[in-house]
């Protein structure tokens, strides 16, 4: 009884409706912005933008990391559900290979979005790290699967091929990529990590 009370307790209690209003303005907000600006547009513009004040943001979302993780938990969600598809659908080598195509053009879908996933990856502590483990944990799946084949590299891990999605979608952010050069780009850079 005292282990089900302790758990309650720990619950976090539902959003006063108000509250619930903020939030959701917030995130709105935040989509925009991020859509308009990039992701290190000014944190109290986003405030503006959703009709809250700074106080308001910050206790929702104490730090930018906190805010973008909570703006993309839906991408990384279909982005998850779409490589279970994948690999389904498609041989490792194919599935692996246009996974990292779709992860690295995912990645860029607002300016500067790799920069903050490189730099929370070094951080263990950020909200952002814990947001794109499942992007990670799928990178590993699948990678796991082409070596498994023998169409993937033995020495390449799972953290490896992530950071390289990342670090290519940021020169498809910085280059102005479409999709096709994305992919171009990806193929290229990906050649080695397939036998």
């Amino acid at each position: 009884m005292t282990a089900a009370r302790d758990a309650a307790a720990k619950a976090p209690r539902p959003l006063r409706a108000d509250a619930r209003r903020n939030r959701d303005a917030i995130l709105q907000a935040a989509r925009e912005t991020f859509e308009a600006e990039g992701v290190l547009a000014s944190l109290d513009g986003i405030a503006l933008r959703a009709g809250v004040g700074n106080a308001t943001l910050y206790r929702n979302f104490p730090t930018r990391d906190d805010l973008l993780a909570a703006v993309m938990q839906t991408i990384i969600e279909r982005a998850v559900a779409d490589a279970g598809e994948l690999s389904r659908s498609l041989s490792p080598r194919e599935a692996l290979a246009e996974w990292l195509v779709r992860l690295t053009w995912q990645l860029r879908i607002w300016h500067d979005l790799p920069y903050c996933v490189a730099t929370a990856r070094e951080d263990p502590a950020s909200s952002m790290t814990d947001a794109t483990n499942p992007l990670l944990a799928q990178t590993g799946a699948l990678l796991d699967a082409a070596k498994a084949s023998g169409d993937a590299v033995e020495g390449v891990t799972a953290d490896e091929a992530f950071e390289l999605a990342t670090a290519l979608s940021w020169g498809v952010d910085r280059f102005g990529d479409d999709e096709q050069a994305a992919r171009r780009r990806v193929e290229v850079a990906t050649a080695g990590i397939f036998t």
